[in-house]
């Protein structure tokens, strides 16, 4: 396969990725991928990438704005309405690329892009497949019973900090970590203390461009994000959402839930059994069988009958 440096514009933003091509002949299906929260492009998702260009399909590894080699200010800010602009933005750029059958885009998530991508199914009639994994589906439910009743009182408070300082001064604003070592004493967006260090490790080995940071305000973004608005309207969409069993980060009883509000028969629920939602990033056997099934998933839905490999 072969991997190009690209970029394009998403709303004046120049956004930078990776385009990996399969050594096939012809016009292929192509999928897009980006991360979750504080993702940049080396973490994770060029494993996913490689296995499709492997299968046949051409993907694009991009980094949101704000993050990574993406331009954009505030930096490391994440903000959920904007980052579903740059996958369509992306889409769009792959539809005018040599080799890409536009006919046959894919999207595909993870965590907080899990969520994303089920947007994009019912908003967006050019993804005519997806893969969501290990979704946030609601930023409401997910912070208020990952931070327990003391740490989400903790939560609003450094909120409305953050408003009213911003509302003195554009130019100031309060940054909290990703994750955290010590979630009863120090605030973070996500209090899980494996997070820190298997990111930590993954920043080390192949992401050195991830910062275990975000705006404040990405916290309070994502408290109104919600896609269970979305999902009933995924009516002929092919959906796969892979789900870490017990996961109690971004909750699969709640992914599950809206799994089961997705109308649309042509769907698909993965379990992953003895398995949790940082383990999808730290343990490559596991790893390997999500990218598995997604590969599986995007050459059924992708794929003609005769290019099946």
């Amino acid at each position: 396969m072969q991997r190009e440096d690209v970029e394009f514009q998403s709303e004046g933003t120049t956004v930078r990725g990776w385009l990996y091509r399969p050594d096939t002949d012809g016009p292929t299906p192509a999928v897009v991928l980006a991360g979750g929260w504080c993702y940049v492009r080396e973490l994770v998702m060029p494993y996913y990438a490689e296995a499709f260009a492997a299968a046949g399909i051409a993907a694009l590894v991009f980094d949101y704005r704000n993050l990574g080699v993406s331009d954009g200010e505030p930096r490391q800010h994440l903000d959920p309405v904007a980052q579903v602009r740059d996958y369509q933005n992306a889409l769009s750029f792959l539809e005018r690329q040599p080799g890409v059958d536009a006919e046959r885009l894919g999207a595909w998530g993870i965590s907080y892009s899990g969520g994303h991508v089920l947007i994009l199914a019912a908003t967006d009639p050019r993804v005519r497949a997806i893969v969501s994994q290990i979704p946030v589906v609601d930023g409401y439910r997910n912070m208020r019973r990952v931070h327990g009743t003391m740490g989400y009182r903790r939560l609003w408070d450094a909120i409305l900090e953050d408003r009213r300082l911003r509302f003195d001064d554009q130019a100031k604003r309060l940054y909290l970590p990703h994750a955290t070592e010590d979630p009863e004493h120090e605030l973070s967006a996500w209090p899980f203390p494996e997070t820190l260090r298997t990111f930590a490790q993954l920043q080390a080995t192949e992401a050195p461009l991830y910062q275990n940071l975000s705006t404040m305000e990405s916290v309070d973004l994502l408290l109104d994000y919600d896609v269970n608005y979305f999902v009933p309207r995924i009516y002929d969409t092919p959906t796969m959402m892979i789900v870490a069993e017990g996961d109690d980060l971004t909750l699969w009883d709640l992914e599950i839930e809206s799994f089961n509000a997705i109308p649309t028969s042509k769907k698909e629920l993965v379990v992953l059994p003895h398995t949790s939602h940082m383990t999808l990033y730290s343990d490559r056997d596991k790893l390997g069988r999500a990218a598995k099934h997604a590969t599986e998933w995007f050459v059924a839905q992708l794929l003609t009958p005769a290019t099946h490999t």
